[in-house]
């Protein structure tokens, strides 16, 4: 038996290779029920790194994942959303993989256990205590996200581990530690399956929730929505007429008067606040559009 549990022989699949397409969909699916489950008993560690992240972003800091292979691509998908979802900075949360942009599509041997490629994606991004690093990494012993959060440490950053190893060598330099026990692998050591699967979602919530918190969803619409599509425009204009009362006609034609900056067109129809007004009230109550709505009716 090994001592990282991604890599034990999972008893449930170990005659996978006899069954027949269903049956091996099946098993697969039966393992990933498992997965939600999982993740629901990080609930707490999740919130706490939430609410590092996004105390944070308000001091104008950053989110960053590091991760190799599977962990690390999983990081940058995560960061390569937040701009169209949210309308961030491509800087705010950036993923980046052991062995750079050439490891997302390939397998950089010995990125992982590399300390000195660490060392140089730490320094070429000028990282400060401002920023908020994050680790991927399923057995959480690979030698490049440790030298990680060591180095992240020493400049007085706030750190999260994410990992399936409870007895991860990360968890020393973690101010959180998100430790999702998925267990043995349909395919023994294959972590791209549940324990990536639990990554991805983890990763979706921390960024999702703490976009909420600073602002960038009133109810549940993306309020910084960055319409670069038709369908995205459409989006917009449903969620600015929902929000103001208008038709959605009406919604279109403030839209393209204020270069589809969906706040700015809302504080219009609502109260007939023009363009300056509108930045001014979004800077000053840091994009909470509740915020600025209770302020104008109070």
């Amino acid at each position: 038996m090994n001592t990282v549990p991604t890599e034990n022989i999972n008893a449930n699949t170990a005659d996978i290779d006899l069954l027949d397409s269903f049956g091996v969909v099946s098993l697969i699916n039966q393992e990933d029920l498992k997965v939600a489950q999982a993740v629901n008993s990080c609930l707490s560690d999740i919130a706490k790194a939430v609410d590092i992240i996004s105390e944070n972003f308000l001091r104008s800091g950053r989110l960053l994942y590091f991760g190799a292979g599977t962990s690390g691509r999983l990081g940058v998908l995560d960061a390569s959303e937040c701009p169209p979802t949210f309308n961030t900075d491509p800087e705010m949360v950036q993923g980046i993989i052991a062995g750079g942009d050439f490891a997302i599509k390939n397998a950089v041997e010995g990125a992982e256990d590399s300390v000195e490629l660490a060392r140089a994606d730490f320094s070429r991004l000028h990282i400060n205590q401002n920023d908020t690093i994050v680790v991927i990494s399923a057995s959480g012993n690979a030698n490049y996200v440790v030298e990680i959060l060591a180095m992240a440490k020493s400049k007085g950053c706030k750190t999260v581990a994410v990992t399936s190893n409870k007895s991860a060598k990360t968890k020393e330099n973690s101010d959180v530690f998100i430790c999702i026990e998925t267990g043995a692998e349909p395919i023994t050591g294959s972590t791209r399956m549940k324990a990536g699967t639990a990554q991805k979602m983890v990763l979706n919530m921390l960024t999702t929730a703490s976009m909420v918190k600073i602002g960038k969803v009133y109810g549940n619409y993306m309020i910084d929505v960055k319409p670069t599509n038709l369908k995205l425009k459409d989006r917009a204009a449903r969620f600015v007429a929902q929000i103001a009362n208008v038709d959605k006609q009406v919604a279109v034609e403030t839209l393209e008067a204020f270069d589809y900056k969906l706040k700015p067109a809302i504080l219009k129809l609502k109260y007939n606040l023009e363009l300056e007004k509108s930045e001014e009230l979004i800077t000053k109550f840091n994009g909470v559009l509740r915020k600025i709505f209770n302020y104008l009716e109070s």
